[in-house]
């Protein structure tokens, strides 16, 4: 079957062995997979002494085989991967043997992978195969952001800096669905226009004036992905007591805190990443619920992965990014 792999230094698309399912295991027939900044970064992390791995962590397709003892799935079931392993019920924080497949297991860019049986859920059906392979990764980690650890409520206003992720896509949606108001920016007047058509109440310009044009705002919530670039600025609008949840850094990690300004503040500063099987049900139910779509910018064919990786990085997307791996 063919793969696209790091092994060695070097990204390539190359033929590896077709999985089989062993106890308790199922080999899903991937239709489609999702671009997420987690496969830019795998091959950083992994050097170039570390053999063949096939990225990927989001992936939808067609159940082919099942080993014995899998009760729960049918071949010919139309399945997502849940890419958070190793984590089940809700907790404060991951298990110690929670992973992200993809590294270190074999993912979802090829044409076929074997999983626990566990691992897979059934596709909604309302989703097209390219909304449903995006889904489970960055909608996971919305979640758990916006509900879990953001305990958003009915008639919060939840401000978001940076519109154009995936990410942000599915909190905008799952946002205004729970009643909040939602304000987001963007430095760029075309994803901010898309912001406020996805169903954002407001949309304004990343370099504008954030105290100045959010003096008649109550900001209950703020989930900040962008890093050192927006943290602080963020920060400054946040209502006293208000609740800072971060759950990634695409500008710099590492950022400085004015401590006595921060507890006088009395905010809330809440980490958060991925999530467990439990709360990817709950999204799925919200999901199906609502009817909820992913954004899906672009697809891109198996072979043109590095394309795809270099879309990304560009940050030209507005959502997701998919993979078309068959028919």
């Amino acid at each position: 079957m063919k793969a696209f792999v790091h092994e060695y230094g070097q990204l390539t698309l190359k033929d590896m062995n077709e999985p089989f399912a062993d106890h308790g295991q199922v080999v899903v027939s991937l239709r489609t997979a999702g671009l997420n900044r987690r496969d830019v970064a795998v091959p950083g992390r992994r050097g170039d002494d570390a053999g063949a791995l096939i990225l990927g962590s989001d992936g939808a397709g067609v159940i082919e085989s099942i080993g014995e003892g899998v009760a729960e799935f049918n071949v010919g079931d139309d399945v997502i991967i849940n890419p958070s392993l190793g984590w089940y019920e809700n907790s404060d924080a991951p298990p110690k043997q929670f992973d992200i497949l993809g590294m270190p297991d074999h993912g979802t860019f090829t044409e076929k992978i074997v999983l626990p049986a566990e691992q897979v859920e059934k596709k909604p059906p309302h989703l097209s195969w390219e909304e449903a392979g995006v889904l489970a990764l960055s909608g996971l980690t919305g979640y758990r952001a916006l509900f879990t650890k953001g305990a958003i409520q009915e008639g919060d206003t939840l401000f978001m800096p940076g519109a154009g992720s995936g990410v942000a896509t599915y909190l905008i949606q799952f946002a205004k669905h729970n009643g909040a108001r939602v304000i987001v920016t963007s430095r760029s007047e075309a994803k901010r226009k898309q912001a406020i058509e996805l169903g954002a109440d407001r949309a304004l310009d990343t370099n504008g004036d954030w105290p100045v044009e959010l003096e008649e705002e109550t900001l209950d919530i703020v989930i900040d992905s962008v890093g050192r670039a927006t943290f602080n600025r963020s920060l400054d609008v946040l209502k006293k007591g208000g609740r800072l949840v971060t759950f990634g850094a695409t500008t710099e990690d590492t950022v400085e805190l004015n401590l006595r300004k921060f507890f006088y503040g009395q905010y809330k500063l809440i980490g958060s990443t991925m999530g467990s099987q439990e709360e990817l049900r709950a999204m799925l139910d919200l999901v199906n619920k609502h009817e909820i779509r992913p954004v899906v910018d672009k697809t891109f064919t198996l072979d043109k992965v590095q394309e795809a990786m270099d879309y990304l990085q560009a940050n030209k997307q507005f959502g997701k990014i998919a993979l078309r791996i068959s028919d």
